[in-house]
């Protein structure tokens, strides 16, 4: 669950301000990844664990009026559902804080019950939410049974080279291609070393998300940047999840990287337009509408 407050600005360490609104709502990477996919009318299976609260009775609740398969979103008792505490200024910025909670018992056990599904999918998208032990082992398997593999890298952290040699795209942001490569990331030039580097350790591309600047893709082929689609952010906490869990879709969709890429960048422009996590995840009406409204302007 994300616990939302707006701010003039992010306040400095020690320092105490006055915010403005607050918003409750369903919240989490792999959750707002699937509530992407799934408003954007995809089939979505989530494999995620939730504790036995109020929390959990809310995103349930929100799973199924988003349409995501819930089958394989298990509860238990020895810990609370995931929080996350988010702190969203007037430009858009965001700061979090990310309390687990039962993500951190989701184990390779739960994700086999689930192997058939994950097998017979088109693509797999992971992040690191849960334990890096529970990841490699949902990505082994997709790997082995010929699934594209999609791998937000977060929260950051380093990740072994056996688990980047089967991950088909990877999509950090630059905070995230930085604690990855050692490369702080600033400007093209950077995200261009940072993402080559990361080619160099197995991943088959890389399309590396800059909030305002747009999205660097890297794979075989070479590097392009792309600019951002220009609206008036008003909350980007979930940008990247809208991203990824679009780009998902239209990977599934047989698009190629490029062109899943471009659609993607639009849902997430379109993302930052409302407050919110899954709450702000556009319908592909809705995103087909902008597009084409951008396209004629």
């Amino acid at each position: 669950m994300d616990l939302v407050v707006k701010s003039p600005r992010i306040p400095a360490v020690g320092e105490t301000i006055l915010g403005g609104d607050f918003v409750m709502t369903p919240g989490g990477k792999g959750a707002n990844q699937a509530a992407a996919a799934a408003k954007l009318a995809a089939r979505v299976h989530l494999i995620a664990k939730l504790g036995e609260d109020a929390f959990a009775e809310q995103s349930l609740s929100n799973f199924k009026k988003a349409g995501i398969n819930t089958e394989f979103v298990l509860q238990t008792g020895q810990a609370p559902s995931g929080v996350a505490l988010i702190m969203v200024d007037d430009d858009g910025n965001n700061v979090i804080v990310v309390a687990p909670g039962a993500n951190q018992k989701l184990s390779p056990e739960d994700v086999k019950k689930a192997e058939s599904t994950i097998a017979s999918s088109d693509v797999l998208v992971a992040q690191l939410e849960v334990p890096l032990e529970t990841v490699e082992f949902a990505v082994r398997l997709a790997h082995n049974s010929g699934v594209l593999v999609v791998l937000d890298p977060a929260p950051a952290r380093r990740l072994s080279s056996e688990l980047l040699a089967m991950v088909d795209v990877l999509t950090p942001n630059e905070t995230e291609a930085g604690i990855l490569t050692g490369i702080e990331v600033t400007d093209e030039d950077s995200a261009r070393a940072a993402a080559g580097k990361l080619l160099q350790c197995g991943v088959k591309a890389v399309v590396l998300t800059m909030g305002a600047k747009g999205f660097l893709l890297a794979d075989g082929g070479g590097t392009q940047l792309v600019p951002a689609v220009k609206v008036d952010a008003v909350d980007a906490t979930a940008a990247g999840d809208a991203f990824t869990g679009s780009l998902a879709v239209g990977l599934a969709q047989g698009q190629t990287l490029f062109d899943a890429a471009l659609f993607a960048n639009y849902v997430a422009a379109l993302s930052v337009t409302k407050m919110g996590a899954q709450s702000s995840m556009p319908s592909r009406q809705a995103v087909e509408s902008f597009i084409q409204k951008c396209n004629s302007a």
